[in-house]
């Protein structure tokens, strides 16, 4: 009869961890284990041996810790060697003694020297795969709103009419997303140049021309000129003339073909606002007159230093005249202001000196010495203009003479009143040059004359 083993023992047999091997050892001696206690018992022995062997692992990288802490405050000036705190190296004694990842770890670094990475190919998984193709990035620029219209465009505008060059409004004009109120461009111009000069309205109808069918259409273009056409009430508080301005305006868009040649067409007859008509009156009258001619070149004029020499002299005696008519220096003022040539006022001083020197009696003289004294105290007239123009006079003296022969004698005594009233400098009137006297001398000497 085999032996039993009690219940007492085999809850000792099968404990995971017990060290007590009496009763398998009993067992085995006299050859009675069953299979199940002889794996059992193969089982505890290797348990054991693992433990073993982490009991003598833990131990050894303890002892190999201490030993690093040692080597770490040690000198670096001391015989065994400097410690290299910097070294990629494993210090914990294991591995083959390799820098971590071959060189390529650590902060800041993109992988080892001399690695070129290659194109990838773009992964089907990835959410932004893109089956057309490459993905292209482009800047979006936000929509221009209408109410922001105004603010981005009239500085634009403002400085086109200091330098007049229209390729640069379109270049900037292009950096703006104008989106669909890229038609007000032609409106706001032509507000702003409305309530400047006619240079500013000539440079707006050059701007026009440019800027049609490159950024604006015939329609965007019509679109504005019917929303002035709407805003002619509101335009009038600030310009009176507003309505003929803008049918000059259709007119000379008209013929640039600028607007269609059936704009007025289209708005005969439907138009309710009497100030409407009167601009399309105008822009009718206009065409009409110039029906041969392709553009309206001078329906503004010519601005001040594009005009002929001839054509602004003729101005400035023509303006000089009436003002000796009228008497009114305001009026004279405003029409030399008009011309937009203040480097040629030297001419208007000129003239009025020469009317001076032409005139009868001292009406003329007092009445210029008053208009020059006023262009003089205003800044209108400059130092240099004014020195240049008595100047000019001064050296055709001798020629004036010949139609004018008491023409230095009136000079002296106009340079002498310009003078008293601070209109001239002491300069100017010292140099003005006197006729000497002539002395015949005795019949004896030939009836020659004595210098």
């Amino acid at each position: 009869m085999c032996p039993s083993i009690s219940g007492g023992n085999l809850g000792d047999v099968n404990g995971p961890y017990s060290d007590d091997e009496d009763g398998l050892d009993e067992a085995e001696v006299n050859g009675n284990w069953t299979p199940q206690e002889k794996a059992l018992h193969e089982a505890r022995l290797k348990a054991k041996a693992k433990r073993r062997l982490r009991r003598s692992s833990s131990r050894n990288s303890a002892s190999e810790s201490s030993e690093s802490k040692d080597l770490a405050g040690a000198d670096p000036h001391s015989p065994k060697g400097k410690v290299v705190t910097n070294d990629r190296k494993s210090r914990m004694g294991k591995g083959r003694g390799l820098p971590k990842k071959g060189g390529a770890g650590g902060k800041g670094v993109w992988g080892a020297a001399g690695m070129v990475y290659e194109d990838e190919e773009p992964d089907v998984k990835d959410p932004n795969y893109d089956e057309s193709g490459d993905t292209v990035y482009e800047t979006v620029m936000p929509e221009v709103e209408e109410r922001e219209m105004e603010k981005m465009v009239n500085p634009i505008v403002q400085e086109y009419f200091e330098h007049g060059d229209t390729k640069e409004v379109q270049m900037l004009l292009k950096e703006l997303n104008l989106g669909p109120h890229k038609y007000e461009v032609s409106s706001l111009a032509v507000s702003l140049s409305l309530e400047g000069k006619a240079s500013h309205r000539e440079l707006t109808s050059l701007l026009l021309s440019d800027l049609s069918g490159k950024m604006l259409s015939q329609g965007d273009m019509s679109r504005a000129f019917d929303k002035m056409l709407k805003d002619l009430p509101d335009l009038i508080l600030d310009t009176p003339e507003a309505p003929q301005m803008l049918g000059q305006f259709i007119a000379r868009a008209i013929a640039d073909h600028v607007l269609p040649m059936d704009f007025l067409d289209y708005h005969k007859g439907k138009v309710d606002c009497e100030h409407a008509r009167v601009a399309l009156d105008r822009a009718a009258v206009l065409l009409s007159m110039k029906r041969e001619m392709v553009r309206l070149d001078n329906v503004w004029g010519v601005g001040g230093g594009l005009r002929p020499v001839k054509h602004l002299v003729k101005e400035m005696n023509l303006l000089l005249k009436e003002y000796l008519i009228s008497g009114d220096v305001a009026e004279a003022e405003h029409c030399l202001r008009d011309l937009e040539v203040p480097h040629f006022h030297h001419e208007l001083v000129y003239e009025a000196v020469v009317m001076v020197l032409e005139s009868n009696g001292d009406t003329a003289g007092h009445m210029m010495m008053k208009l020059l004294q006023s262009l003089w105290k205003t800044g209108l007239i400059t130092v240099d203009q004014m020195n240049r123009g008595f100047e000019r006079v001064y050296n055709e003296l001798p020629e004036i003479c010949l139609d004018v022969p008491h023409a230095h004698s009136i000079m002296e005594n106009f340079v002498d009143l310009c003078y008293q009233e601070s209109v001239i400098t002491k300069q100017l009137r010292d140099t003005c040059p006197s006729r000497g006297r002539k002395r015949f001398v005795s019949e004896g000497d030939g009836g020659m004359i004595k210098n």
